[in-house]
C-alpha cells in the first residue's frame, strides 16, 4: 500500500470537560442538554465585565503523578494528563508498547497565562528571580502540555505543540492524520487543552467578547441565535489517539472512527473578525480530501461561538457549500461555552459520542435565527433515534486560521 493511501483511525478518547470527566458522563450531559456554565462572582471583583465561565473540576494528581513532576504542570497540563490516561487506556496503549515504539504527540495549546502572571508577581513583589521556583519556566511555556505529557508517558515520536488559537485542537488531529497517512508515524496522541483561570481570558473580556447574561448562566451561550450577545469562556482538555489502520490491527486496538479528511486555510484578513471565504475553503478542502460527497455528511458540528460576526460568517460559509441540502447543524458550545484551544479536539469527541449513540444534542438556547443563521438546519431540540455515520467539524481561530475535519463511524 502506498504511503498516501494509509487509513487513519481513532482508537482512544479521553476528556476532562465542564460536561464531565468520563465519556459516559459527557454523553449523558449532551443527551440531557446539561449546561456547564456558571456565574463566578470573583471575576466581577477582579473587574471583569462578565462573570460567566464554564466550571471545570480540578484534577487530583496526588498518587498519580510524582510530586517532583507535579511542580512542572500548570492547570491545562493537568487536564491533559487526565484526558490522556483515559484515552490511552481505551486504545490499549501501555508503557511496554510505548517503550518499544515511537508514539508521537501533537497537542493544541495557545496560552499558559496563570503561570506567567504568578512568576511576574513573584519577581515584582519579592525582587528576586530565585524565588520564582524551578517549575515556573516549564509551566509558563506554550509547549508546557507536550513537554509534560511527553516526559510522563515517555513518548518518543514527534513532539510538538500546535498553537493556532481556537483551531489548535482540530489542527493537531488534522496534522497528525497527515503524518500517519504519509507513513511518517504509526500512532500519535492528539488533543487540545485550555486553562480556565481568569488571567487567561481577561483580555477577551476587555474587548467585550463575552456574554453579559449573568442572571441566567445556562442561557448565556446562544450559538446561531438571533439574540446572541457574546461567547462564554470554558476549557479543560480532550485527547484523541489516532493511528494507522495497520497499527491498530497489529495491536488489537479497538477502532472507533476514521479520520477521512482534513481541510485548512487562512483568511489573510482582519486579525479578529472572520470572513466567509477562508472557512469555505477549509470546508471544501476537507470534503475533497475525504473523498465523500457533501450529501453524505449526516451532521455538522459548527464552530459557532455565540458571537454576531463569527456565527453569521460561518453560517454563510456552510450555506455556500451545502445550500438547501443541509444536514443538521449544531454548536455544542451552547452547553460548554467556548473551550478555545481545546475545542477542536473536544468537539470531535462530542460528535463521536452522539454518532455512536444515534442522537444529536440540541443546539442549546437556539430560539430563532437571523437572516443568515436561519438558513441552516439547526435543531433546538434533541434529535433522538437519529443515526448518522459521517460528520464534519469546524474550528476557526483569531488570526484567521481555519480547520475542518471529516470523521466517519467505524463499523465491523
Amino acid at each position: 500500500m502506498e504511503k498516501n493511501e494509509r487509513r487513519v483511525v481513532i482508537t482512544g478518547m479521553g476528556i476532562w470537560s465542564c460536561l464531565g470527566t468520563t465519556l459516559d458522563e459527557v454523553k449523558d450531559s449532551l443527551y440531557n442538554g446539561y449546561s456547564g456554565i456558571i456565574f463566578a462572582p470573583e471575576r466581577k471583583e477582579m473587574g471583569f465585565e462578565s462573570g460567566l465561565t464554564a466550571y471545570v473540576k480540578q484534577p487530583e494528581l496526588k498518587g498519580l503523578v510524582d510530586r517532583a513532576h507535579r511542580v512542572f504542570m500548570p492547570e491545562e497540563a493537568q487536564y491533559a494528563y487526565m484526558a490522556t490516561v483515559d484515552a490511552m487506556k481505551m486504545a490499549k496503549l501501555d508503557a511496554e508498547y510505548m517503550e518499544k515504539h515511537d508514539v508521537g504527540l501533537l497537542y493544541g495549546n495557545d496560552s499558559s497565562a496563570d503561570a506567567v502572571v504568578k512568576s511576574v508577581d513573584t519577581m515584582r513583589n519579592k525582587k528576586s528571580t530565585h524565588l520564582v521556583g524551578s517549575g515556573a519556566i516549564f509551566q509558563s511555556m506554550n509547549s508546557t502540555v507536550t513537554m509534560n505529557l511527553g516526559c510522563l508517558f515517555k513518548l518518543r515520536g514527534i513532539n510538538m505543540t500546535i498553537s493556532a488559537a481556537c483551531a489548535s485542537g482540530s489542527h493537531a488531529i488534522g496534522l497528525g492524520s497527515l503524518l500517519i497517512k504519509w507513513g511518517l508515524q504509526d500512532c500519535i496522541v492528539c488533543g487540545g487543552a485550555q486553562e480556565v483561570n481568569p488571567f487567561s481570558i481577561g483580555s477577551f473580556d476587555g474587548i467585550g467578547a463575552f456574554s453579559k447574561r449573568e442572571n441566567e448562566p445556562a442561557k448565556a451561550s446562544r450559538p446561531f441565535d438571533a439574540q446572541r450577545d457574546g461567547l462564554v469562556p470554558g476549557g479543560g482538555a480532550a485527547t484523541v489517539i489516532i493511528e494507522s489502520y495497520e497499527s491498530a490491527m497489529r495491536r488489537g486496538a479497538p477502532i472507533i472512527a476514521e479520520v477521512m479528511g482534513y481541510g485548512f486555510s487562512a483568511n489573510g484578513d482582519h486579525i479578529s473578525s472572520p470572513n466567509v471565504d477562508g472557512p469555505r475553503k477549509s470546508l471544501l478542502m476537507a470534503l475533497d480530501q475525504s473523498g465523500v460527497s457533501k450529501d453524505m455528511i449526516g451532521y455538522i458540528n459548527a464552530h459557532a461561538t455565540s458571537t454576531h460576526v463569527g456565527d453569521t460568517n460561518e453560517a454563510k460559509a456552510i450555506y455556500s457549500v451545502f445550500g438547501n441540502n443541509m444536514p443538521p447543524v449544531t454548536s455544542t458550545k451552547g452547553q460548554t461555552g467556548h473551550e478555545m484551544w481545546m475545542a477542536g479536539a473536544s468537539e470531535v469527541i462530542y460528535s463521536i459520542l452522539m454518532m455512536k449513540n444515534n442522537f444529536i444534542a440540541a443546539n442549546l438556547n437556539y430560539e430563532y435565527g437571523d437572516e443568515d443563521t436561519g438558513k441552516l438546519n439547526i435543531p433546538s431540540y434533541r434529535l433522538d433515534n437519529h443515526p448518522f455515520d459521517l460528520f464534519l467539524s469546524n474550528s476557526f481561530g483569531f488570526g484567521g486560521t481555519n480547520s475542518t475535519l471529516v470523521i466517519k463511524d467505524w463499523k465491523e
